[in-house]
């Protein structure tokens, strides 16, 4: 079980930016990353950006690629999501969640933050 607190959410007209911070307070056992996903209304949560814990690659869904960076502090605790050119099919739901191998998402509740792009 890993807490995590999601910040940074607001409204903003397209073309703006945010970014999102989580704090993660440890790691869930056999994880192999953390990445941001987010719910739409209306649609399911899906994956926008994960990265390892360490080693390997970053991963961006298509529909972020060139927009979005996801980029973590030395200790690993705080987790950023720099999102640049937002559209109004941004605005969703925003969560942090560790990963497993397969960008599977561990299950447990989190408050999430809210991305709401305005045109």
């Amino acid at each position: 079980q890993v807490p995590l607190v999601e910040s940074g959410g607001g409204l903003v007209q397209a073309g703006g930016s945010l970014r999102l911070s989580c704090v993660v307070s440890g790691r869930t056992f056999g994880t192999y990353g953390v990445g941001w996903f987010r719910q739409p209304p209306g649609k399911e949560r899906a994956i926008v950006a994960g990265i390892p814990w360490s080693g390997g690659s970053i991963y961006y869904a298509d529909s972020v690629k060139g927009r979005f960076t996801i980029s973590r502090d030395s200790t690993k605790t705080t987790v950023y999501l720099q999102m640049d050119s937002l559209q109004p099919e941004d605005t969703a739901v925003y969560y942090c969640r560790p990963y497993y191998s397969g960008l599977r998402p561990a299950s447990f509740w989190s408050q999430g933050t809210q991305v709401t792009v305005s045109s």
